[in-house]
């Protein structure tokens, strides 16, 4: 039930272009006045994908982790375990998502901030048929595509008899369900308290980790790695050999530009010698039709 995934997606996209095809969240802030529809949108769209209870999401997220811890196994416990940090880091950059672009204090550019605007009415509908799929499609299509014994799916999907244990998913404590709902919320809580008072930066600055702060907020530099090292050889290469060389050079030369040319010279090299004189374009007469008939004859 991808609906939640498409209108984060589209959400996220109507907000880049309401501010200018700005891409960096450090950018944004204060935009719930402003945008307080694709806000709406937005939130729908996170709460789902953090499995708030009876949204689309929760069908799909919760399944998965109920249908992990009930293999009773090493490996599915250890899955477990592993989607629920997961669940909480979801739940944790989903609420950094929308804290910077609309609870923060805005720190857009200012030419920027004054052509920020709401969504056109297409777009607009578009996001708020994903957000009542969101909304309500898991709650009412969950006993026919995952609930017991439901046939929607027939033989299109087999499922051996040892690992069918929906059943069991069924009857596992009630702690292992609640589990996931209590950590997104204490990751909300988390977010909002290191952000809020800026503490991720504070911390830094306290104790001098501006390199490590650097080097997390770059991503590890693994961008800059990627370009140094691919990227600009690749596009140098490109340019260089491709591009003025083959293109530029060898193609153009046998190709339109040489062609056009050798044609231009050869008007201008005809409209010399042809001067009136008669026995000039009977010389020229007599060479062409003795071309075309040894053209003919020896290949065709």
């Amino acid at each position: 039930m991808p609906f939640f995934k498409a209108l984060l997606f589209l959400s996220a996209g109507a907000i880049i272009h309401s501010l200018s095809n700005e891409q960096d969240m450090r950018r944004y802030g204060g935009l719930l006045t402003l945008l307080p529809y694709t806000a709406l949108m937005l939130m729908i769209g996170s709460l789902s994908l953090m499995g708030l209870p009876f949204l689309t999401g929760f069908y799909s997220k919760d399944l998965i982790l109920e249908l992990a811890y009930s293999k009773y196994t090493i490996s599915g416990t250890f899955a477990y375990w592993i989607g629920l940090l997961t669940a909480f880091f979801t739940t944790f950059y989903s609420y950094r998502v929308f804290y910077l672009t609309f609870l923060s204090k805005n720190n857009s550019y200012k030419k920027i901030a004054q052509h920020i605007h709401e969504l056109p009415v297409k777009m607009a509908i578009a996001l708020g048929v994903l957000a009542i799929g969101s909304i309500f499609l898991g709650y009412l299509s969950k006993d026919l595509f995952v609930g017991l014994g439901t046939d929607f799916w027939n033989q299109s999907i087999f499922i051996l008899p040892c690992n069918n244990n929906q059943i069991e998913a069924e009857f596992i404590p009630h702690i292992y369900k609640l589990l996931p709902f209590f950590l997104s919320f204490l990751a909300i809580i988390l977010a909002n308290f290191l952000f809020e008072f800026n503490l991720p930066w504070s911390f830094t600055a306290k104790y001098n980790l501006t390199k490590v702060y650097s080097f997390i907020a770059y991503k590890w530099y693994f961008d800059v790695i990627y370009n140094r090292v691919i990227n600009i050889p690749l596009f140098q290469a490109i340019y260089f050999k491709l591009f003025l060389v083959l293109d530029k050079g060898i193609l153009e030369l046998v190709g339109p530009h040489g062609l056009s040319e050798l044609f231009l010279k050869l008007g201008v090299d005809l409209k010399l010698d042809l001067d009136g004189e008669p026995y000039r374009y009977g010389g020229f007469m007599f060479f062409f039709c003795s071309l075309c008939i040894f053209v003919y004859h020896f290949f065709l």
